[in-house]
């Protein structure tokens, strides 16, 4: 194996961070690393909020499900999925007007092109992680963005046809952090597929689900009554306040973005 081969098999999230600061100069490297992400047709569907304020990440420490190491992060980005920058060049570039000349209605960004700028967005988040990794700086993803869409909406003064997709924390770990151990990774031959995809049957759902199932055994019995790793990650994530939450907000999300609904501020 090679050096980029050793920095992806061993990152890791890290959410304590030393004293020691993310330099002007790193910042720009990531930020250089990022933006030569692979993207869509080349048109760079994101944007990217450098958030220095400290005021704002307080507060995304608690948008964010409550969260108190992103108000401590050195260096925090808020990658966006953004076709309003495509959009307005369209409007400044006379679309409307040769659409008109055609007989044709100019198109408004509809769900496709969400999803298409989402994945922009996320492509440019993880290079920049890599990036970020390559210079030992650790990173952690926050998901939690996409909860409370209109709040974060009035932060950070997003039109109509950007949306928040991911926000990183950066930052060089303590020596404790960088010691600690990689969480597991579920077995291959249940995540990678050949031609075409395989539905787990009730057995190889036993054995995918087995690891995880003993560690819970290894801890005792618990007090909520939950049993095995499906029936945790069930209350713990997938029907929890913030999954919920996050849901509520995606709507509100698509339906702003698609002209169904205004922001309700």
């Amino acid at each position: 194996m090679n050096q980029t081969i050793d920095l992806l098999l061993n990152r890791k999230s890290v959410r304590v961070y030393s004293d020691r600061p993310v330099t002007r100069e790193e910042k720009d490297i990531i930020l250089r690393a990022a933006m030569r992400a692979p993207t869509a047709g080349n048109m760079m569907l994101y944007s990217i909020i450098e958030v220095e304020d400290q005021a704002l990440k307080d507060r995304l420490a608690v948008t964010c499900d409550n969260q108190p190491f992103i108000a401590k992060a050195p260096y925090v980005l808020l990658f966006l999925a953004d076709y309003q920058r495509w959009y307005d060049a369209y409007r400044a570039g006379g679309v409307k007007a040769l659409c008109d000349q055609r007989g044709v209605e100019m198109r408004l960004p509809e769900e496709g092109d969400l999803l298409l700028a989402c994945c922009d967005a996320l492509i440019a988040a993880q290079t920049a992680v890599i990036a970020a990794e390559s210079l030992g700086i650790g990173s952690c993803y926050i998901g939690d963005i996409i909860e409370q869409y209109e709040t974060h909406c009035e932060m950070f003064c997003l039109p109509e046809y950007v949306a928040p997709v991911t926000l990183v924390c950066f930052g060089y770990p303590t020596p404790e952090q960088a010691a600690r151990k990689q969480p597991d990774r579920f077995d291959r031959k249940f995540i990678v597929h050949r031609d075409r995809y395989h539905q787990l049957t009730p057995d190889e759902i036993e054995e995918w689900m087995q690891p995880r199932n003993d560690q819970m055994a290894a801890a005792g019995p618990r007090q909520d009554g939950i049993q095995n790793a499906a029936q945790f990650n069930y209350f713990r994530k997938f029907s929890a306040d913030f999954s919920v939450e996050m849901s509520r907000s995606v709507r509100a999300m698509i339906r702003r973005w698609t002209g169904e609904a205004p922001l309700q501020r």
